[in-house]
């Protein structure tokens, strides 16, 4: 007869002892558990054993013995394995060996009750099988609960093939909770055994959660509260809210924290994978601006940055005074509206004039502007890169006055040569009915509008180019900001914990897998990880 014995990785170089495990006969399998370690008291083993069962409705109990003769002498451990098997009694007796220096193994089940066939051997063969043990336990491919028709005795009474296995050492912790540091009389090994000072450091971690997320959620429903004040509603406050960035940012990063540290308990493997994504989003965030503050911080780069953005901001006005000036000339060998370009060129130079004065009224203050920008780095990278596209659109306003100016010009243009057109037609547009419809006009009518219809046409040229070129301009801008914009949604989405999981321990999305739950932090369309939707794409502070 060819037996099953399953055994941990994790034991293959404990020190000699007894094979702790259970028995499944409708397999004719062996599930060990832990090594007993040598010196012990067979008495003490035997209630360890009991509490086990009792607490986790194992069947569990002493399977045979394991040798490693490269530490002990061969011949009197022998003899003392022997022995063993009077005491605790099991068929059948597993007796497992590894030979001195080398990697092989011998694995052997004998049966003390005398065969009914003569025939038959007092030995069984027997297959080993390795699993590693704690990959099998966070996988968590066992049955989800124990049946209530179990008997005390053998909970996985319900489960077959390798789900009897699986079910066996998850629900067996009990075994695993003692490691080698622990002053109990028995000595075992097994997945933990090594990981005391981590175990006492997750406990600790664990009792200290709760009382800390409890605070930490007081003082976010705080703040939600205070930010759905009335006051904030109000015209001016509103218009700011919904236009700037780094307020888009903050009420994020506050709904990602009221997730992170609810009190509610995960009710599925889903909300725990959503949770984990956002708290190491956040928890990068915070690193990456920490590292973007201690660069800022050092060698004095506030103070260089300052001192190099006036001369920036000169180079840019003037590179647009020289672009007005060619617009206000021949550009391209155009022949444009003399009069109507001069007083266009001479309004966008006034408007640039003022903004040179603006921002030279403003350098005394750039350095503290600056140092209080990379402060906020402490909340993330992603509330620094939020202000600094609210910067770039202070900085830049001008710019898209220029665009606004241009496009209306053209807009009314556009639009006054549709309705005369339209006159031409003997057609009119009805605004009540919002259609268009035939109309007669006399003689005078035709003349004027013949007349605006010539001026607006010679006209148009002029006005055309300069809302190309601001066109453009503003278009620049708005790609920087957007850049930024993708940079923060990148951070903010990315499922980071999910891609940790995949690439470096892939086994703790089999649950998943095993569930049909989309792994990789995959949610529906126009929604982040963590359950939150997406960060909203905020427009500029000049878009009106």
């Amino acid at each position: 007869m060819v037996l099953k014995a399953f055994f941990p990785t994790c034991c293959a170089s404990a020190d000699s002892g007894l094979l702790v495990g259970r028995w499944v006969p409708e397999q004719s399998s062996a599930v060990v558990l832990a090594v007993v370690h040598f010196p012990f008291v067979p008495v003490q083993v035997k209630e360890l054993l009991a509490q086990a069962r009792q607490a986790s409705r194992v069947g569990v109990a002493v399977l045979g013995t394991w040798s490693h003769r490269h530490q002990e002498a061969a011949e009197s451990l022998g003899r003392f394995l022997e022995g063993l098997g009077a005491i605790f009694s099991h068929e059948p007796w597993l007796q497992l060996c590894r030979e001195r220096g080398s990697k092989s193994w011998s694995c052997t089940a004998t049966r003390r009750q005398v065969p009914a066939c003569p025939s038959t051997p007092h030995e069984d063969q027997v297959m080993l099988v390795f699993y590693d043990q704690r990959k099998v336990l966070l996988s968590q491919l066992h049955p989800p609960a124990a049946l209530p028709d179990r008997q005390a005795g053998d909970a996985t009474a319900s489960a077959g093939g390798l789900a009897a296995v699986f079910d066996t050492v998850a629900r067996s912790e009990a075994l695993f909770r003692s490691d080698r540091f622990d002053e109990s009389p028995v000595r075992l090994s097994h997945w933990q055994s090594e990981g005391v000072e981590a175990s006492i450091l997750a406990e600790l971690a664990k009792r200290a959660s709760g009382p800390i997320c409890l605070l930490l959620a007081c003082l976010l429903s705080l703040v939600s509260a205070a930010s759905a004040c009335r006051v904030f509603h109000l015209w001016p406050l509103s218009f700011l809210w919904s236009k700037l960035s780094t307020c888009e940012q903050l009420r994020h990063r506050l709904e990602q924290l009221t997730l992170v540290f609810s009190t509610q308990k995960a009710e599925n493997a889903t909300q725990l994978m959503r949770k984990a994504n956002v708290l190491v989003s956040v928890l990068l965030d915070v690193a990456l601006g920490l590292a973007l503050l201690s660069w800022l911080h050092g060698k004095d780069r506030i103070g260089q940055l300052a001192e190099a953005l006036v001369p920036v901001a000169d180079h840019v006005a003037e590179e647009l005074q020289h672009l007005l000036q060619w617009l206000m000339g021949a550009p391209a060998g155009l022949k444009m509206n003399r009069a109507l370009d001069q007083v266009l060129g001479r309004f966008f130079l006034y408007h640039l004039h003022l903004w040179i004065s603006y921002i030279h009224l403003m350098s005394p203050f750039i350095e503290r502007i600056l140092w209080h920008v990379g402060l906020s780095a402490c909340l993330g990278l992603t509330v620094a890169l939020s202000i600094l596209s609210d910067i770039i659109a202070l900085l830049t306003f001008h710019i898209y006055c220029f665009y606004v100016y241009g496009a209306r010009l053209y807009c009314l243009k556009v639009c006054g040569l549709s309705s005369l057109w339209r006159l031409f037609r003997g057609k009119k547009w009805n605004v009540l009915r919002q259609r268009v419809d035939s109309c007669s006009y006399d003689l005078d009518q035709l003349f004027i509008g013949t007349l605006l219809f010539t001026i607006l046409v010679f006209l148009l040229p002029t006005a055309a180019l300069y809302y190309l070129v601001f066109t453009l301009l503003r278009l620049l801008v708005v790609a920087v900001q957007g850049l930024i914009h993708v940079l923060v949604d990148v951070i903010n989405s990315l499922p980071l914990y999910s891609l940790g999981l995949r690439l470096c321990r892939p086994y703790r999305l089999a649950e998943l897998s095993a569930l049909g739950i989309p792994r990789m932090g995959a949610q529906s369309v126009g929604q982040g990880h963590g359950g939150l939707p997406s960060r909203p794409r905020t427009q500029n502070l000049e878009d009106v």
